[in-house]
């Protein structure tokens, strides 16, 4: 509803659910990030969730230029994104059903499809929303950051 309501209060509502919504379903992972660190104390592994927001922020504003400076319209992503999406639920759904692990390979892949997400949700911000709209704008962008953060921290809780 925050994404498609001119009201405002709606979509604040919104966003303040979604960023909720975040925090409780960050927060393990989060905290497994610290006990990673923790272990690995005076390593490279032990500013992890540093890297990891620093490579998350740097791509987000890399791909956020490209929209900005080019201007193009990505809405012709939304079927790709779609299509990509369904794959990666499937995935996953087959993963819990038959014990795997999705490993590197899948947050890869999920790291490119949050990048195109993003690309996406940008031009939508400058081609599809109205300027009564920006908080809705707001939750997709922060969703695609936040999809962007998780596989890039699995991504560097991964490494060895």
């Amino acid at each position: 509803k925050a994404h498609t309501s001119h009201d405002r209060n709606q979509q604040y509502l919104g966003l303040g659910l979604i960023v909720l919504a975040y925090a409780v379903i960050f927060l393990p992972l989060i905290s497994i990030a610290l006990q990673y660190q923790q272990y690995y104390e005076g390593s490279s592994e032990s500013n992890l969730l540093s890297q990891a927001a620093f490579v998350t922020l740097s791509l987000f504003a890399a791909l956020s230029a490209v929209v900005l400076v080019t201007k193009k319209d990505f809405s012709f992503l939304k079927s790709i994104l779609t299509v990509g999406f369904i794959i990666a639920i499937g995935f996953i759904i087959a993963g819990m059903i038959f014990g795997f692990d999705l490993g590197l390979f899948f947050s890869g892949a999920m790291v490119v499809l949050a990048a195109g997400t993003i690309l996406y949700q940008t031009s939508n911000l400058f081609h599809e929303y109205h300027t009564d709209q920006y908080v809705g704008a707001a939750v997709g962008l922060f969703s695609s950051l936040m999809l962007l953060f998780w596989y890039i921290l699995q991504i560097f809780m991964s490494r060895d």
